[in-house]
């Protein structure tokens, strides 16, 4: 039985553009080198806003607001499930990047310009048929 890992990612949005992280090396090849929303994993006895904020602070030394849940997908990858939940975020200082090796903000027509994680063209499909984000 395959186990499943409650995860949680940021939709960091400002000026009508999502922010977008690229990881690097990775043993699974699925997510090696592609986009994400920054996040991680939700830790015992830790709500997954609390989650949010901690990682965030953590890869990308950035302070956030998180402002409402967006939509969770559960996927299924060779050796594992995830369960990914998206929250709404408005950064509230800079950031550096500490654990990814790229970025890019991507304004509506730009979300199909990058290679995401499987995980995440759920959201993204969600996003293009969203305004709510874009008003943020």
């Amino acid at each position: 039985m395959k186990k499943t890992l409650e995860v949680v990612g940021a939709i960091i949005v400002d000026n009508a553009k999502i922010l977008a992280v690229k990881r690097g090396a990775n043993k699974n090849p699925k997510v090696a080198y592609k986009y994400e929303f920054a996040g991680g994993k939700v830790e015992a006895g830790e709500s997954k806003e609390q989650a949010l904020v901690r990682e965030l602070k953590e890869e990308l030394s950035c302070d956030i607001r998180v402002i409402n849940e967006f939509c969770d997908v559960l996927h299924e990858y060779d050796d594992v499930f995830v369960h990914l939940t998206v929250f709404i975020c408005k950064a509230l200082s800079g950031f550096e990047l500490k654990e990814h090796i790229d970025y890019k903000w991507l304004g509506n027509d730009e979300l199909y310009s990058v290679e995401w994680a499987e995980a995440d063209y759920v959201i993204i499909r969600s996003l293009e048929n969203s305004s709510e984000w874009q008003k943020i």
